[in-house]
């Protein structure tokens, strides 16, 4: 049974603006359906569709601190911005990961991109583990969007053609670009969700958090339509 307080399990902080962090908030029933992904493994590579600012890279990074706890080796890869979560003990992918971060631009992100696969093969079968999830961050845009179909397809191999035995994987991708939902969608390798802005009182939550004098709720919600990312732009530019 999972646990009760699994939602504040490392709960993450962003970098809202220049010296002002915020915890992850509205995304109770995302977080939920991690949990239930937990259970069983994802039979299908996951990826998710969603505006930018709106929340996914969050609901990601804390999806992989959710996952260890409910004993998995969690990797978030973010090959774009060279940025990775290792929650394992398998110091030797902490390790190959590390090393491919200062790598030149362009080098770096196709690296990360492929390690994610490798990493995730290695995990498997030569450190032996049953429980793996990888969570992969905008990697479309790192290895280029004619190359998805091709990376959406190598994650399906790998949970429908393990090189060993396993209990569970999770795999999720989230991305910004819609151009490839098509491509992706016209085959049966992967299941494709939405994500969207944060709700109007989930939001206002948000922006109550925000210090100092600010314009009325409802002006902000109206620019901004619930993206936390357009509220941030606001609060920096004042």
């Amino acid at each position: 049974m999972l646990r009760k307080n699994i939602m504040d399990t490392n709960k993450v902080k962003l970098l809202f603006a220049p010296g002002l962090e915020v915890e992850l908030i509205d995304r109770e029933r995302a977080i939920k359906q991690v949990e239930e992904l937990a259970e069983k493994g994802t039979r299908f590579p996951i990826v998710v569709f969603g505006p930018e600012g709106c929340g996914k890279t969050a609901l990601l990074k804390q999806a992989t601190f959710i996952l260890r706890e409910l004993g998995f080796e969690a990797i978030y890869i973010d090959p774009l911005h060279r940025d990775f979560i290792a929650n394992t003990d398998t110091s030797e992918a902490v390790k190959r990961l590390a090393e491919a971060v200062p790598e030149v631009i362009g080098v770096a992100q196709v690296k990360l991109a492929t390690l994610a696969l490798d990493i995730m093969r290695d995990l498997i079968s030569v450190w032996r583990k049953k429980r793996v999830a990888i969570l992969i961050d905008e990697v479309f845009q790192a290895i280029g969007l004619d190359k998805a179909e091709i990376y959406v397809k190598s994650l399906l191999n790998l949970i429908e053609y393990p090189p060993a035995s396993y209990d569970a994987i999770v795999s999720i991708i989230v991305t910004s670009e819609g151009i490839t939902r098509g491509k992706i969608g016209r085959h049966l390798w992967a299941q494709l969700k939405p994500m969207w802005n944060m709700s109007k009182s989930s939001f206002e939550e948000f922006y109550e958090k925000i210090p100092g004098q600010k314009p009325p709720f409802e002006n902000i919600w109206k620019i901004t339509g619930g993206n936390p990312r357009m509220l941030a732009q606001l609060y920096e530019f004042k």
